[in-house]
């Protein structure tokens, strides 16, 4: 039944997620669930037992243990509500029915004698289709996924349902879903390996020309009786210099070289990166602007692998339940015949201001949160602020009679269970979704209170606009007119107490319009007009409106529903929706509703400032596709005038492929639209990339899986990167996965997942980086994430601010690390072409072992720790000063072999000044030359010194911490000396006093050091001159403009933005430049 991981990785933070994965494994097959035993008896069996055909009794508040089909329930008429946070990350509740020929099954004993068959398809991933039949007697009905239970909802306001088990174990479409986690490694760690591997080809071809010339002047060594290299002593030696064996000889010095030169392979490197990143990990979490207060939740880097990675994001595939919204809707405002109502104001709508500076909405903002701190306590879903109808005050507006039709249509037209706190007496609502909760939550807060429903009929408390109290009224509910993706509204037929009978409708306005009455349009150009501001300010609106119908009319109507909705062709929901478009017309406007589906703090912010950083945005939701562009409008995704490349399999042509017997050529047909869609979408990519006009890109569930196959992934690909949006509607946790796969290995670039539910744990294990957001839907996005945070807003500051400085710190430490040890180990190159590559060590031993350990080490490691070209303010705003890290600009093979060069120049530098001043030039008071000992003192001492301050000149930001490494290295270096000098000199064997007694008193090796010092730095020094001066990065301007006190010159900081800012298009920063632009081509 439960998962098993097989691991690979080598990192800890893996080992315990599969861990805490076995456990969670073991907990949940041992969970019990009531299973039909036979003779009508139930027992309770585990998880782990349960076979195919298992007939199950799961009580409320339970998980289903399998995939079910619902055979009955608790009501009448086998309706059953399920919550399936774990799989689509949605927490509004899904309508299940079961069919009518099981629908009687209420009791245990009634399973006595049931036999019936089911035939279904293959398991598979798909979550939201299902075909298969249920043969009973003789008959067989059809199955859907209306009647399909899956594993890991749960059960909600539902006594118990009945269920037969279809798919178990890894055959259920949660597990079909899941994937395992893989291991993750930086792309800075990929290319640092590629570095390491090339010093090591060095090393060996370093080691290959020095054996092959040592080779051949060894056999040159004994001509005619001469010695050549007479201080090698060919005549009387050893295999190590004889002419005879100059094979062998040359094999043995390349074995030689190889020990010698190893040490331009900077093995500690890794280990101070480790230490860096530890420490890096360790400020990502102690960082309080990161820390969430109202739920005591810091932010987390649960692997330190990963934050140089933070540095070069390209695309963030975001979830949107809980990830971007805050799982709710707010009624915020209306529009109610031709006057628009409610003053609240929106995340957009702040941020617009912001941006264009605008008082108004501060003052607006300010009298909001006055009125609000007024009540005792804000209603959930009810953000509705307006003196003018609150609190019975719409009975005094010249229309009252159309405020309180509206208001009867809020409280009527859902389908919305009312549940009433024995306790405090407080109705709540559990609805299909939550902008139906929010509605009659505000027909509740305005007068219409909705607290009774049964299967005929629903019950209100009025404000009665004459007597100005609350009545009881009750309205026989006759028919529900479902809304659907394709019908974009809903309705219901219901006949009030005055025997009138009233069709109320609500849904999408491009439906809505057209369905008026010639005399019903009174209000429809004030209504149209809110409805573009409503959606301007990112809101969710839906136009009300109603008609009266007569008697014959409704009999008509109603034999003609019956019997489309008791049908079993393939086309019953066709002939239904057909039906009911019949008698949904000629509509008497009321007006518009206006919700807000409530973003997460700081969320449309966030968006604009990645966006500015040049940062793509995908949203992949389990949304429905009206919901997700809703919410794309709202967090400025998506805007008005965006031109939209939908793709999906509600049109005409692909519901007429659904009817076709023949599955596979249905199949066949339906990707070939999906390809045909895609194609003019590419089309219309071209001609927009000649205008620069920005497109969106929408595909839904059914399409994406055409989409993701083989032979189509790539043309997809093609078209959703070329986009400024791309929002993956339907989406599955594993096509969520297969989306971010795709998208990281074909563009080769970085991406970032960020969810918060279970149902995004393939997409953040997939993703070179997952952040898992800590919120209403459990821990396990959290528990696979790389990095968690409380909010999506503090993605802005992981990314911009820690992901940058990590980024520029660990590349700078790199490149600084292979320019130490390759100028070091040049040196001792250099010295062995000198001395005729006889193998003998320029350095004394404890020279070679300690210089990346004590004299340079910790300078870098400050380096990785504190360094900062630019600080948190400039970092948020300047956001394109991100492109440094996504372009790779600080870690390109340019600049890696940049600093290559600079170390062997340094290299070049010291060994040719050091061996030129001391060869020949007497050097103690009695004339002696300086020897190998004292040379080799002086060369290491020009080297500590260089690399260091080469250090110094490379730092942006100096902190106490990298004075004390700097200057201290290089004092411990003459502490060590003079110390290991003191010693006896069969220990210090060649450093034997050699800096008290010769180097010291010497006035030329501290003249030399200084010398040498000054030519081994000015070369970086006026390349690094010239670069800032004339061509400078990004993070150089800055830094100019902060040295000249210009970074509060709106016009200047404006300059500097446009000689680097790309094009800009999504956030509201794109929003309110396409407005500018519009309103100049108007004028």
């Amino acid at each position: 039944m439960g998962k098993r991981h097989k691991c690979t990785a080598h990192d800890s933070t893996i080992h315990i997620f599969l861990l805490n994965n076995y456990y969670q494994d073991i907990e949940m097959n041992n969970r019990k669930i009531e299973m039909h035993r036979g003779n009508g008896v139930f027992d309770s069996c585990k998880w782990k037992d349960l076979k195919v055909g298992d007939i199950v009794k799961v009580q409320k508040d339970e998980f289903f243990p399998a995939d079910l089909i619902l055979l009955s329930s608790n009501y009448e008429e086998a309706i059953c509500y399920v919550e399936t946070t774990n799989l689509d990350g949605e927490t509004n509740l899904k309508l299940k029915q079961a069919l009518d020929a099981t629908f009687t099954l209420h009791e245990d004993s009634s399973f006595q004698d049931f036999k019936a068959v089911i035939r279904c398809e293959d398991p598979n991933a798909n979550l939201y289709t299902f075909v298969g039949s249920l043969e009973l007697g003789e008959h067989s009905y059809p199955l859907t996924p209306q009647h399909l239970l899956l594993r890991d909802s749960k059960l909600r306001n539902t006594d118990y349902i009945y269920g037969v088990v279809i798919f178990t174990g890894h055959d259920t479409k949660v597990i079909q879903n899941s994937t395992a986690p893989p291991s993750k490694r930086s792309k800075i760690e990929r290319r640092m390996d590629k570095i390491v591997y090339f010093l090591f080809f060095i090393v060996v071809s370093m080691s290959i020309i020095g054996s092959i010339f040592f080779g051949i002047d060894t056999r040159e060594d004994m001509e005619n009786g001469r010695m050549t290299r007479w201080y090698l002593r060919p005549d009387a030696t050893t295999t190590s210099y004889d002419p005879k064996r100059a094979t062998i000889a040359s094999m043995l010095q390349f074995l030689t070289a190889l020990m010698l030169y190893s040490y331009l392979i900077p093995i500690s490197l890794y280990v101070s990166i480790e230490i860096v990143k530890v420490l890096q990990s360790i400020f990502i979490n102690q960082d309080l602007h990161m820390y969430h207060q109202e739920t005591d939740t810091p932010a987390r880097a649960r692997t330190s692998n990963l934050n140089e990675e933070l540095g070069h994001v390209d695309t963030i595939l975001s979830d949107k339940t809980g990830t971007l919204t805050c799982n709710s809707m707010e009624f915020i405002k209306c529009s109610v015949a031709g006057t628009s109502y409610g003053c609240g104001v929106t995340e957009v709508e702040q941020a617009l201001a912001w941006k264009k500076g605008s008082p108004l909405i501060q003052e607006v903002t300010a009298e909001q949160g006055l009125a609000v701190e007024a009540t005792e306590e804000k209603t959930k879903g009810f953000n509705f602020v307006d003196e003018r109808i609150v609190n019975g005050n719409w009975v005094k507006k010249p229309r009252a009679d159309v405020i309180q039709k509206f208001l009867q249509l809020l409280a009527i037209c859902h389908t919305a269970l009312p549940e009433v706190d024995d306790e405090t007496g407080i109705i709540s609502y559990e609805a299909e979704s939550p902008d139906e909760a929010a509605f009659v939550i505000a027909a509740r807060e305005l007068g219409f209170e909705f607290f009774e429903r049964t299967q005929t009929s629903i019950s209100l408390h009025e404000l009665d606009p004459v007597s100005g109290q609350k009545l009881k009224r009750s309205y026989k509910l006759l028919n529900i007119l479902e809304f659907s993706s394709s019908r974009k509204r809903m309705s219901v037929i219901v006949r009030n107490e005055a025997g009138k009978l009233l069709l109320l409708c609500k849904g999408a306005d491009s439906v809505m319009f057209e369905r008026l009455a010639n005399n019903g349009r009174q209000f429809e150009e004030e209504t149209k007009e809110h409805i573009s501001e409503y959606a301007d300010a990112g809101l969710r609106t839906l136009v009300l409106a109603y008609r009266e119908l007569g008697e014959e009319e409704y009999n008509k109507f109603n034999q003609e529903f019956l019997k489309a909705k008791n049908s079993v062709s393939a086309d019953r929901e066709e002939m239904v929706e057909e039906v009911a478009g019949k008698i949904e017309k000629d509509f008497v406007l009321l007006g518009a509703t206006a919700v807000e589906d409530k973003l997460q703090n700081g969320v449309p912010a966030c968006i604009d400032k990645l966006a500015q950083a040049g940062i793509k945005i995908w949203v992949l939701t389990g949304d429905k596709m009206e919901t997700a562009i809703n919410i794309g409008f709202a967090c400025s995704l998506l805007r008005q005038g965006m031109k939209q490349i939908i793709i999906n399999s509600e049109t005409p042509e692909s519901k007429a492929l659904e009817k076709v017997e023949d599955k596979t050529a249905a199949a066949m047909a339906s990707k070939a639209s999906v390809i045909r869609q895609i194609t003019e979408g590419r089309a219309r990519l071209s001609v927009s990339n000649e205008s620069s006009e920005a497109l969106a890109l929408i595909i839904d569930g059914k399409s994406l899986t055409y989409a993701l196959q083989d032979d189509v992934k790539d043309m997809f690909l093609e078209l959703a990167v070329g986009c400024a949006s791309v929002i993956c509607c339907r989406s599955s946790p594993k096509q969520k996965a297969l989306v971010t796969r795709l998208v990281k290995t074909k563009t080769g670039s970085t991406i970032l997942a960020i969810g918060d539910g279970a149902n995004d744990v393939g997409m953040l294990q997939e993703a070179d980086i997952g952040v898992g957001i800590s919120g209403v839907e459990g821990m396990q996005a959290v528990m696979s994430s790389d990095i968690s945070i409380a909010q999506f807003r503090f993605l802005e500051r992981l990314i911009l601010v820690h992901g940058h400085w990590c980024y520029r710190r660990i590349t700078s430490m790199i490149c600084y690390f292979f320019y130490k040890n390759i100028a070091f180990g040049f040196t001792l190159f250099f010295f062995e072409m000198y001395a005729s590559f006889s193998g003998q060590a320029l350095y004394n031993d404890w020279f070679l072992s300690l210089y990346n350990v004590f004299f340079t080490s910790l300078p870098v490691i400050a380096l990785g720790v504190f360094d900062q070209d630019v600080s948190t303010r400039y970092c948020l705003k300047f956001p394109l000063l991100y492109q440094e890290g996504v372009q790779n600009v600080l870690f390109s093979w340019k600049r890696i072999f940049g600093w290559a060069f600079n170390g062997v120049l340094t290299a070049t530098i010291i060994f040719f000044f050091c061996i030129f001043a001391m060869e020949s030039q007497a050097f103690r008071k009695g004339g002696e030359i300086a020897g190998l000992e004292v040379l080799a003192a002086t060369m290491y001492t020009c080297v500590v010194w260089v690399v260091n301050c080469q250090m110094a000149l490379s730092i942006s930001y100096f902190t106490y911490v990298q004075h004390l490494f700097i200057w201290g290295g290089i004092i411990l270096w003459y502490i060590f000396l003079l110390a290991y000098g003191a010693m006896d000199s069969s220990i210090s064997t060649t450093a034997y006093k050699v800096f008290i007694e010769a180097c010291a008193p010497a006035p030329s090796y501290w003249l030399l050091c200084v010398l040498v010092l000054i030519s081994a730095l000015l070369p970086y020094f006026i390349y690094s001159a010239i670069q800032m001066r004339f061509f400078p990065l990004y993070h150089q301007m800055i830094q100019w403009m902060r040295l000249d006190g210009q970074l509060d010159d709106p016009e200047y900081c404006h300059i500097v933005r446009q000689r680097s800012l790309r094009h800009t298009t999504v956030g509201y920063t794109a929003r309110f430049e396409a407005k500018s632009r519009s309103q100049r081509s108007e004028h």
